[in-house]
Protein backbone atom coordinates (compact mmCIF):
# COMPACT_ATOMS: atom_id res chain seq x y z
CA UNK A 1 0.00 0.00 0.00
CA UNK A 2 1.49 3.17 -1.39
CA UNK A 3 2.51 5.60 1.57
CA UNK A 4 0.59 8.94 1.33
CA UNK A 5 4.04 11.25 2.06
CA UNK A 6 2.00 15.07 2.18
CA UNK A 7 2.30 14.73 6.02
CA UNK A 8 5.86 14.42 5.76
CA UNK A 9 6.39 16.55 3.38
CA UNK A 10 4.74 19.21 5.46
CA UNK A 11 6.79 18.54 8.27
CA UNK A 12 10.23 18.82 5.73
CA UNK A 13 8.83 22.18 4.95
CA UNK A 14 8.02 23.20 8.47
CA UNK A 15 11.74 22.33 9.95
CA UNK A 16 15.16 23.64 9.36
CA UNK A 17 17.31 21.17 11.71
CA UNK A 18 16.94 17.41 11.46
CA UNK A 19 18.65 14.76 12.27
CA UNK A 20 18.79 11.12 11.12
CA UNK A 21 19.10 7.25 12.97
CA UNK A 22 19.44 3.93 11.92
CA UNK A 23 19.61 0.88 13.77
CA UNK A 24 23.15 -0.67 15.50
CA UNK A 25 25.42 -2.22 13.43
CA UNK A 26 23.97 -0.76 9.82
CA UNK A 27 23.45 -2.54 6.85
CA UNK A 28 23.48 -1.31 3.56
CA UNK A 29 19.87 -0.29 3.85
CA UNK A 30 20.39 1.84 6.82
CA UNK A 31 23.16 3.75 5.54
CA UNK A 32 22.31 4.25 1.88
CA UNK A 33 18.79 5.19 3.37
CA UNK A 34 20.48 7.85 5.79
CA UNK A 35 22.68 8.91 3.16
CA UNK A 36 20.10 9.28 0.25
CA UNK A 37 17.63 11.15 3.04
CA UNK A 38 20.35 13.38 4.07
CA UNK A 39 21.00 14.30 0.53
CA UNK A 40 17.46 15.22 -0.40
CA UNK A 41 16.61 17.31 3.09
CA UNK A 42 20.01 18.78 2.03
CA UNK A 43 18.50 19.74 -1.46
CA UNK A 44 16.32 21.82 0.13
CA UNK A 45 18.03 23.73 2.20
CA UNK A 46 17.64 22.07 5.50
CA UNK A 47 20.39 21.07 7.66
CA UNK A 48 21.26 17.88 8.62
CA UNK A 49 22.87 15.32 10.56
CA UNK A 50 23.20 11.46 10.76
CA UNK A 51 24.13 10.13 14.39
CA UNK A 52 23.75 5.94 14.60
CA UNK A 53 24.29 3.98 17.77
CA UNK A 54 27.20 2.05 15.89
CA UNK A 55 29.94 3.07 13.42
CA UNK A 56 29.87 2.22 10.06
CA UNK A 57 31.15 -0.60 8.98
CA UNK A 58 34.44 -0.86 6.75
CA UNK A 59 32.65 -2.18 3.65
CA UNK A 60 30.21 0.42 3.46
CA UNK A 61 32.47 2.68 4.23
CA UNK A 62 32.55 3.75 0.39
CA UNK A 63 28.97 4.97 0.92
CA UNK A 64 29.63 7.80 2.69
CA UNK A 65 32.93 9.35 1.83
CA UNK A 66 32.44 12.22 3.72
CA UNK A 67 32.67 10.40 6.74
CA UNK A 68 28.99 12.24 7.60
CA UNK A 69 27.41 9.52 10.06
CA UNK A 70 28.79 9.90 13.44
CA UNK A 71 28.26 7.31 16.30
CA UNK A 72 26.53 8.66 19.83
CA UNK A 73 28.49 8.99 22.97
CA UNK A 74 31.86 8.77 20.63
CA UNK A 75 31.42 11.60 17.76
CA UNK A 76 28.34 13.44 18.98
CA UNK A 77 26.48 14.00 22.67
CA UNK A 78 23.58 12.90 23.69
CA UNK A 79 22.99 16.33 24.85
CA UNK A 80 23.86 17.63 20.95
CA UNK A 81 22.07 14.85 19.56
CA UNK A 82 19.21 16.87 21.53
CA UNK A 83 19.50 20.30 19.55
CA UNK A 84 17.08 19.56 16.39
CA UNK A 85 13.95 19.75 15.10
CA UNK A 86 12.93 16.60 13.45
CA UNK A 87 14.26 13.47 14.16
CA UNK A 88 14.11 10.52 11.52
CA UNK A 89 14.76 6.92 11.85
CA UNK A 90 15.36 5.00 9.29
CA UNK A 91 14.86 1.40 8.61
CA UNK A 92 13.91 0.70 12.14
CA UNK A 93 10.91 1.15 14.80
CA UNK A 94 12.13 -1.16 17.55
CA UNK A 95 14.14 0.31 20.73
CA UNK A 96 16.33 -2.53 20.95
CA UNK A 97 17.66 -1.87 17.65
CA UNK A 98 18.34 2.13 18.31
CA UNK A 99 20.43 1.11 21.46
CA UNK A 100 22.90 4.49 22.86
CA UNK A 101 20.26 6.96 20.74
CA UNK A 102 17.59 5.95 22.75
CA UNK A 103 18.56 8.26 25.39
CA UNK A 104 17.88 10.94 22.72
CA UNK A 105 14.76 9.90 21.67
CA UNK A 106 13.44 9.55 25.03
CA UNK A 107 13.95 13.18 26.07
CA UNK A 108 14.76 15.00 22.69
CA UNK A 109 11.39 17.95 22.35
CA UNK A 110 12.01 17.22 18.59
CA UNK A 111 9.08 15.78 16.56
CA UNK A 112 9.94 12.16 15.60
CA UNK A 113 9.30 10.50 12.45
CA UNK A 114 10.07 6.77 11.41
CA UNK A 115 10.68 5.46 8.02
CA UNK A 116 10.57 1.75 8.16
CA UNK A 117 9.61 -1.44 6.11
CA UNK A 118 10.00 -3.82 9.19
CA UNK A 119 6.86 -6.13 10.61
CA UNK A 120 8.84 -5.48 14.32
CA UNK A 121 7.53 -2.49 15.70
CA UNK A 122 7.86 -0.66 19.22
CA UNK A 123 5.75 2.82 20.27
CA UNK A 124 8.74 5.61 19.64
CA UNK A 125 6.13 8.18 20.03
CA UNK A 126 6.66 8.68 16.68
CA UNK A 127 4.95 9.73 13.01
CA UNK A 128 4.93 6.22 11.50
CA UNK A 129 6.06 6.18 7.48
CA UNK A 130 5.69 2.25 7.09
CA UNK A 131 5.14 -0.47 4.58
CA UNK A 132 5.91 -3.81 5.31
CA UNK A 133 5.38 -4.68 1.89
CA UNK A 134 8.12 -2.84 0.56
CA UNK A 135 11.72 -4.78 -0.08
CA UNK A 136 13.84 -2.11 1.04
CA UNK A 137 13.74 1.37 3.09
CA UNK A 138 15.70 2.60 -0.07
CA UNK A 139 12.88 1.97 -1.99
CA UNK A 140 10.51 4.32 0.35
CA UNK A 141 13.21 7.24 0.48
CA UNK A 142 13.07 7.08 -3.15
CA UNK A 143 9.41 7.21 -3.55
CA UNK A 144 9.97 10.45 -1.08
CA UNK A 145 12.08 12.16 -3.38
CA UNK A 146 10.03 11.93 -5.68
CA UNK A 147 7.12 12.87 -4.24
CA UNK A 148 8.91 16.05 -3.46
CA UNK A 149 9.90 16.27 -7.05
CA UNK A 150 13.74 15.35 -6.49
CA UNK A 151 14.99 12.63 -8.00
CA UNK A 152 18.23 11.37 -6.83
CA UNK A 153 21.55 12.10 -8.59
CA UNK A 154 25.07 10.82 -7.93
CA UNK A 155 26.14 9.37 -4.26
CA UNK A 156 22.44 9.52 -3.81
CA UNK A 157 20.84 7.32 -6.27
CA UNK A 158 24.03 5.09 -5.77
CA UNK A 159 23.57 5.23 -1.98
CA UNK A 160 19.71 3.89 -2.59
CA UNK A 161 20.43 1.35 -5.21
CA UNK A 162 22.93 -0.29 -2.92
CA UNK A 163 20.50 0.02 0.25
CA UNK A 164 18.00 -1.83 -2.38
CA UNK A 165 20.36 -4.59 -4.01
CA UNK A 166 21.50 -5.29 -0.76
CA UNK A 167 18.24 -5.69 1.43
CA UNK A 168 16.98 -8.02 -1.50
CA UNK A 169 20.10 -10.39 -1.69
CA UNK A 170 20.60 -8.06 -5.34
CA UNK A 171 17.61 -8.87 -6.12
CA UNK A 172 17.25 -12.68 -5.41
CA UNK A 173 15.12 -13.06 -2.62
CA UNK A 174 11.55 -13.19 -2.12
CA UNK A 175 10.81 -10.00 -1.44
CA UNK A 176 12.16 -9.03 -5.06
CA UNK A 177 8.70 -7.26 -6.76
CA UNK A 178 8.00 -5.11 -9.59
CA UNK A 179 8.09 -2.48 -7.53
CA UNK A 180 11.62 -3.44 -6.33
CA UNK A 181 12.77 -3.45 -10.11
CA UNK A 182 11.34 0.08 -11.27
CA UNK A 183 13.13 1.57 -8.77
CA UNK A 184 16.19 -0.04 -9.47
CA UNK A 185 15.24 0.98 -12.95
CA UNK A 186 14.79 4.64 -12.09
CA UNK A 187 17.94 4.54 -10.34
CA UNK A 188 19.82 3.54 -13.31
CA UNK A 189 18.23 6.41 -15.30
CA UNK A 190 19.75 8.57 -12.65
CA UNK A 191 23.30 7.11 -13.55
CA UNK A 192 23.83 3.95 -11.28
CA UNK A 193 26.20 1.19 -12.89
CA UNK A 194 24.90 -1.92 -10.84
CA UNK A 195 28.36 -3.61 -11.97
CA UNK A 196 30.45 -0.87 -10.26
CA UNK A 197 28.71 -1.21 -7.04
CA UNK A 198 28.46 -4.88 -7.27
CA UNK A 199 31.79 -4.64 -7.03
CA UNK A 200 32.10 -2.65 -4.40
CA UNK A 201 29.64 -4.36 -2.24
CA UNK A 202 30.95 -7.97 -3.17
CA UNK A 203 34.34 -7.93 -5.00
CA UNK A 204 36.43 -6.41 -2.68
CA UNK A 205 36.76 -9.07 -0.26
CA UNK A 206 40.34 -9.82 2.32
CA UNK A 207 42.41 -12.33 3.07
CA UNK A 208 40.85 -12.00 6.74
CA UNK A 209 37.55 -12.49 5.88
CA UNK A 210 37.97 -15.24 3.83
CA UNK A 211 39.89 -17.71 6.86
CA UNK A 212 37.11 -16.33 8.85
CA UNK A 213 34.18 -17.55 6.69
CA UNK A 214 36.48 -20.74 6.39
CA UNK A 215 36.53 -21.14 10.16
CA UNK A 216 32.69 -20.60 10.11
CA UNK A 217 31.52 -22.93 7.35
CA UNK A 218 33.50 -25.67 8.68
CA UNK A 219 31.60 -25.90 11.82
CA UNK A 220 28.14 -25.45 10.08
CA UNK A 221 25.92 -27.79 11.66
CA UNK A 222 22.40 -29.35 10.73
CA UNK A 223 19.84 -30.07 13.42
CA UNK A 224 15.74 -31.28 13.13
CA UNK A 225 16.79 -33.70 10.51
CA UNK A 226 18.49 -31.54 7.96
CA UNK A 227 15.51 -28.52 8.41
CA UNK A 228 18.11 -25.90 9.97
CA UNK A 229 21.45 -25.37 9.56
CA UNK A 230 23.77 -22.82 11.77
CA UNK A 231 27.45 -22.31 12.28
CA UNK A 232 28.90 -20.05 15.39
CA UNK A 233 31.78 -17.30 15.55
CA UNK A 234 34.07 -16.94 18.75
CA UNK A 235 35.80 -13.59 19.74
CA UNK A 236 39.40 -15.58 19.53
CA UNK A 237 38.26 -16.40 15.84
CA UNK A 238 38.20 -12.51 14.77
CA UNK A 239 42.10 -12.21 16.74
CA UNK A 240 43.11 -15.19 15.15
CA UNK A 241 42.29 -14.01 11.72
CA UNK A 242 42.45 -10.35 12.19
CA UNK A 243 38.55 -10.19 10.47
CA UNK A 244 36.25 -7.35 11.38
CA UNK A 245 32.74 -8.47 13.25
CA UNK A 246 31.40 -6.88 9.63
CA UNK A 247 33.27 -9.75 7.94
CA UNK A 248 30.53 -11.73 9.18
CA UNK A 249 27.70 -10.66 6.48
CA UNK A 250 26.33 -13.00 4.05
CA UNK A 251 27.64 -16.05 6.51
CA UNK A 252 24.29 -17.14 7.48
CA UNK A 253 23.00 -16.62 3.66
CA UNK A 254 26.27 -19.24 2.59
CA UNK A 255 24.83 -21.30 5.51
CA UNK A 256 21.33 -21.21 4.26
CA UNK A 257 22.14 -22.77 0.77
CA UNK A 258 22.37 -26.15 2.31
CA UNK A 259 19.90 -28.63 0.61
CA UNK A 260 17.04 -29.05 2.08
CA UNK A 261 17.85 -26.32 4.84
CA UNK A 262 14.61 -24.18 5.53
CA UNK A 263 16.37 -21.63 8.13
CA UNK A 264 19.48 -20.74 9.11
CA UNK A 265 21.09 -18.88 11.54
CA UNK A 266 24.56 -17.89 13.00
CA UNK A 267 25.58 -16.57 16.32
CA UNK A 268 28.87 -14.30 16.69
CA UNK A 269 29.99 -13.51 20.09
CA UNK A 270 30.52 -9.72 20.95
CA UNK A 271 32.91 -8.55 22.61
CA UNK A 272 30.86 -8.22 26.45
CA UNK A 273 29.83 -11.72 25.69
CA UNK A 274 26.61 -11.62 24.53
CA UNK A 275 25.61 -12.78 21.52
CA UNK A 276 24.85 -11.80 18.31
CA UNK A 277 22.39 -14.33 15.81
CA UNK A 278 21.05 -13.65 12.71
CA UNK A 279 18.26 -15.56 10.53
CA UNK A 280 17.08 -16.49 7.50
CA UNK A 281 14.77 -18.48 6.02
CA UNK A 282 13.57 -19.74 2.84
CA UNK A 283 10.21 -21.04 3.66
CA UNK A 284 6.98 -20.16 5.48
CA UNK A 285 9.18 -20.67 8.44
CA UNK A 286 8.61 -16.54 10.42
CA UNK A 287 12.24 -16.07 11.71
CA UNK A 288 11.10 -12.38 12.93
CA UNK A 289 8.73 -14.41 15.84
CA UNK A 290 11.86 -16.20 16.57
CA UNK A 291 13.67 -13.28 16.89
CA UNK A 292 10.88 -11.00 18.95
CA UNK A 293 11.35 -14.06 21.75
CA UNK A 294 15.38 -12.47 22.72
CA UNK A 295 14.04 -8.86 22.10
CA UNK A 296 14.89 -8.58 18.74
CA UNK A 297 13.03 -8.59 15.32
CA UNK A 298 13.12 -8.01 11.40
CA UNK A 299 11.59 -9.52 8.62
CA UNK A 300 9.54 -12.74 8.32
CA UNK A 301 12.57 -14.13 6.11
CA UNK A 302 15.88 -12.11 7.73
CA UNK A 303 15.85 -11.04 11.38
CA UNK A 304 17.87 -10.91 14.29
CA UNK A 305 18.51 -10.52 18.23
CA UNK A 306 20.95 -10.21 20.83
CA UNK A 307 21.14 -12.51 23.68
CA UNK A 308 22.94 -13.07 26.69
CA UNK A 309 25.98 -15.41 26.61
CA UNK A 310 27.68 -17.89 27.07
CA UNK A 311 27.68 -18.89 23.37
CA UNK A 312 26.72 -22.74 24.28
CA UNK A 313 23.84 -21.22 26.39
CA UNK A 314 22.60 -19.04 23.75
CA UNK A 315 22.83 -21.86 20.62
CA UNK A 316 20.65 -23.77 22.59
CA UNK A 317 18.19 -21.23 23.88
CA UNK A 318 17.63 -20.47 20.02
CA UNK A 319 17.43 -24.19 18.74
CA UNK A 320 14.53 -24.87 21.59
CA UNK A 321 12.63 -21.31 19.81
CA UNK A 322 13.56 -22.54 16.51
CA UNK A 323 12.38 -26.07 17.37
CA UNK A 324 9.21 -24.73 18.74
CA UNK A 325 8.48 -22.82 15.16
CA UNK A 326 8.99 -25.64 13.40
CA UNK A 327 6.23 -27.68 15.48
CA UNK A 328 2.82 -27.58 13.37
Amino acid sequence: MAIDWQPLIDIINSAQRFVITSHVRPDADAIGSEIGLALLLESLGKEVRIINPSETPDHLAFLDPDKRVKKIKSDVTVESSVETDVHIVVDTSAWGQVEAVRQTLEVTPAKKVVIDHHVSSDDLGAIEFKDTGCSATGVLILELCEALGHPPQGMQAVALFAAIATDTGWFRHSNTDARTMRAAARLIDCGVEPHRLFRELYERSSLSRLKLHSIALARASLEFNGRIAYTFVLRKDFDETGAHPSDTEELVNRVLTIDGVEAAFILVQQLDQRVKVSFRSRTDLDVATVAEQFGGGGHKKASGAMLSGPMEAARDAVLRAVETALTP
